[in-house]
């Protein structure tokens, strides 16, 4: 059975709820004079890759890091 709380006591009661539904995995269902305007629940984990690595091998072309960008003559403020 799903909980349901006013949204005045939620309000009130709001950090306490939240520890309750972290808890028991149970949804909390807001209402606003007896009908339901909100659901709290769980947060989801996400799943997947983790960030670092994530692009490993998607180098297309390697320059050398230390290489000019650009060549001296291409700026105008070197002349």
């Amino acid at each position: 059975m799903t909980k349901s709380v006013a949204a005045t006591e939620f309000k009130a009661t709001c950090l306490r709820l939240i520890d309750e539904m972290n808890a028991d995995g149970e949804p909390v269902v807001i209402t606003r004079h007896g009908k339901p305007v909100a659901v709290l629940s769980p947060a989801v984990p996400a799943e997947g890759k983790s960030v670092f690595g994530a692009l490993k091998g998607s180098v297309l072309r390697y320059d050398d890091p230390f290489a000019p960008a650009a060549d001296a003559d291409d700026w105008a403020a070197a002349r």
